[in-house]
């Protein structure tokens, strides 16, 4: 059921708060003073905001990598226009298009009218991109660099196996590892999924809704099998990623949502290589060198966010309960205009 909420205060400007750490009923719309940016800061007027599973995690209070103070406002992925700059963010000026990308500094706030972010957080959003995405980056476009090249290790020419190939981070990750070489074979439940990540690059499509659904990659691949999987549901496919494997291949897990019953003689017999990935753990180095691509991407319109389903700010509990529901075709997002 679609929940919009209401005002819970008085004030200047709105935003999604957290006060305490539960389901998505804790989420409240509130008014607050207009913030302004401290040095090495500046205030961004936030059009959209993007809305990552991370972002539910985090406010059910469970989330093993972060654990912000209460009370907090959502939200790592922003775009809009700068409207403050606050002292020593030369690079920055009012008026610019950006977008907010807060990952490496656990910086969140996103879920507002307005924002107060570090100048290291906010990057030149493209003319020919729309706000909306612009607040599809951030995060998922991180995670896929991330999980293909420097956890991954793609290598050109190399057969990767995207799982839930049509989301926020499937659907980056496909266009970067086509673009890069990779002969791309992505999953998807339904149809519209399976045209849409064709669409964007992928070389074959399957259905994971399916009995058997990994079978024709052994025509795929000439039964050599795949060099690299990204896993986005690691307690469900885990295993069975281990009978379209190449020996001496490599599973990267980006998400899982449970345990599970593992041999680990699966491992021995590919001497495959299970490596887990999380954004926390990025130094500054492995960050710059994920938006110098991502930015290099954007700028030669070479790879292109595509936005799935938008919120407004006040369904921001909709907006949580339906990327936890997973098979979203493309990136959620807020509407915070």
């Amino acid at each position: 059921m679609r929940r919009d909420l209401t005002i819970a205060s008085g004030g200047t400007l709105r935003k999604i708060q957290v006060d305490r750490f539960g389901s998505a009923e804790v989420m409240q719309l509130v008014e607050a003073d207009l913030p302004h940016p401290s040095s090495n800061q500046v205030r961004v007027r936030v059009c959209a905001a993007g809305v990552n599973p991370a972002d539910a995690y985090i406010r059910s209070g469970t989330y093993a990598f972060a654990r912000p103070e209460l009370p907090y406002t959502p939200g790592f992925d922003a775009a809009g226009i700068i409207e403050e700059v606050g002292e020593g963010a030369t690079a920055h000026h009012v008026g610019d298009r950006v977008f907010v990308a807060g990952i490496l500094a656990l910086h969140t706030g996103a879920y507002a009218e307005a924002m107060v972010c570090d100048a290291t957080a906010v990057f030149p959003l493209p003319e020919h991109l729309t706000f909306q995405q612009g607040a599809a980056i951030g995060v998922p476009w991180v995670t896929a660099f991330r999980a293909l090249f420097q956890r991954g290790h793609l290598q050109p020419g190399e057969t990767v196996l995207i799982h839930g190939a049509s989301g926020g981070v499937g659907l980056p990750a496909v266009q970067m590892a086509a673009h890069f070489g990779a002969i791309v074979v992505g999953t998807a439940g339904t149809k519209a999924g399976m045209t849409l990540i064709r669409s964007h690059g992928a070389h074959a499509a399957l259905n994971h809704s399916k009995e058997g659904y990994l079978e024709p990659i052994d025509v795929i691949t000439s039964n050599s099998g795949v060099g690299l999987i990204l896993e986005m549901l690691a307690d469900r496919n885990l295993e069975k990623d281990f009978s379209v494997l190449a020996k001496g291949g490599r599973i990267v897990v980006v998400g899982s949502r449970g345990k599970l019953s593992f041999a680990p003689r699966l491992s021995m017999i590919k001497e495959a290589d299970i490596r887990g990935t999380a954004l926390w753990n990025m130094t500054v180095a492995d960050h710059t060198q994920a938006m110098d691509a991502i930015m290099g991407y954007l700028d030669g319109e070479e790879l292109l966010p595509v936005v799935g389903t938008v919120f407004k700010l006040s369904e921001a509990p909709n907006a949580h309960d339906f990327v936890r529901l997973g098979g979203a075709l493309g990136k959620c997002v807020l509407d915070c205009e």
